[in-house]
């Protein structure tokens, strides 16, 4: 195996190992994506278009080579076996072998490529999608924590009314029963006034008959004066 197709093999199991452990379980996408935040991997991100085009570009070419070598070797031989040199056959499908097993890791290499660039933005993407339902988490936990917050002071403000309205039904019973007394303290004393009414017209009506008497004895005292003046200028 020549150098290029030793590093193509060695780029190809290096491939197969690092999508074996991106596909490891236990290692979390949050992981993977606080893994790919490091400095370094920032100061590679603005090669790494460049890098992964370049690869691509390199195995394609390669994958190309090896695919013409097979069907370089897969022609119809123009020579038989019995008519030729079995050391030089044995090289011919040696060759043949080779072009095949370089195809295969070529493809391979490029299929794992286009595989671990894959798994790589799914795995970001799954990383920023837990963050984001994570935050949605958050967001609904405060939102039931407000509601339930809410809730409470509702629950509050009920019973606060409810509380007050007591009060106030309290409060008016107790006006009412004041009222009721307050009436009946009314009625009682609008009694005694016209009770007080009938004792004056009463007594006016006494002392105007009281009047009348006076005056009429006091006529009578008059005319008897009189009478006994009179009687008193006849004995003289």
């Amino acid at each position: 195996m020549t150098l290029q197709w030793t590093a193509v093999a060695f780029f190809l199991y290096v491939q197969i190992a690092f999508n074996i452990i991106l596909c490891v379980p236990f290692i979390s996408p949050q992981r993977w994506c606080l893994i790919f935040s490091w400095r370094i991997w920032k100061w590679l991100s603005h090669y790494w278009n460049k890098c992964f085009f370049t690869i691509i570009m390199v195995l394609i070419v390669l994958f190309l080579d090896a695919a013409r070598e097979v069907h370089k070797y897969s022609c119809p031989e123009p020579m038989q076996e019995d008519t030729v040199n079995s050391n030089l056959f044995d090289h011919f499908y040696m060759r043949l072998f080779r072009a095949q097993r370089n195809v295969y890791i070529t493809g391979f290499s490029l299929f794992q490529w286009l595989i671990m660039w894959r798994i790589i933005i799914l795995l970001k993407k799954v990383a920023l999608a837990i963050e984001n339902n994570a935050g949605l988490q958050a967001q609904m936990e405060n939102a039931a924590k407000a509601a339930e917050q809410h809730q409470e002071e509702n629950r509050r403000l009920k019973q606060t009314l409810v509380d007050e309205e007591k009060v106030i039904s309290e409060d008016i019973l107790q006006l009412k029963l004041e009222v009721e007394s307050l009436s009946s303290q009314l009625e009682t004393a609008e009694t005694a006034v016209r009770k007080s009414h009938a004792e004056v017209e009463a007594m006016k009506m006494q002392i105007k008959d009281l009047a009348k008497e006076y005056e009429r004895l006091l006529s009578e005292h008059h005319q008897l004066q009189n009478l006994q003046s009179a009687a008193d200028e006849k004995i003289q």
